[in-house]
């Protein structure tokens, strides 16, 4: 019993902090980008994909480990809709994630690097995107857990 709670508190406290990283992208990604944000970016993206990956990792764990078993998972439809839309939100990172790495790469060439107005609203757009997407995530895991879904 305790176990499972424990696998529960480390999903939640995962998915807490990709919300809070993809915020922090968001919040830098409101104004023109300078070599001092375009770093803070990079960095803040790098920890996104962390916590995706923890995410991915502990929700795998409460699958296969947890009190539930893996047969309410993998036979709700509702966990395979979860499933998809965490795959969505991977997606639409991986254009940002590669604009960031692009700036990063043109800062250690030219520190006066600016990236274009154009490209930090489409890095803006995609983020919050994924930011609202992202926001169905726990409304999906709600519906799962009360058995929606199956029929």
């Amino acid at each position: 019993m305790i176990s499972d709670a424990l696998l529960a508190y480390a999903h939640f406290a995962a998915v807490f902090l990709l919300f809070a990283f993809l915020t922090v992208e968001a919040m830098l990604l409101r104004h023109e980008v300078d070599a001092k944000t375009a770093t803070l970016i990079a960095r803040t993206d790098l920890w996104y994909g962390a916590s995706a990956g923890l995410v991915l990792i502990t929700g795998l764990l409460r699958v296969f480990f947890g009190a539930k078993g893996s047969a309410f998972y993998l036979e709700n439809p509702m966990f395979w809709g979860k499933v998809a839309l965490f795959a969505v939100v991977g997606i639409l990172s991986i254009k940002p994630t590669l604009m960031f790495l692009r700036w990063s790469r043109s800062l250690k060439a030219n520190a006066a690097f600016v990236p274009e107005e154009s490209e930090r609203r489409t890095a803006r757009r995609l983020v919050m995107t994924q930011l609202h997407l992202a926001a169905l995530l726990p409304l999906a895991a709600v519906l799962m857990a009360r058995g929606v879904g199956f029929i």
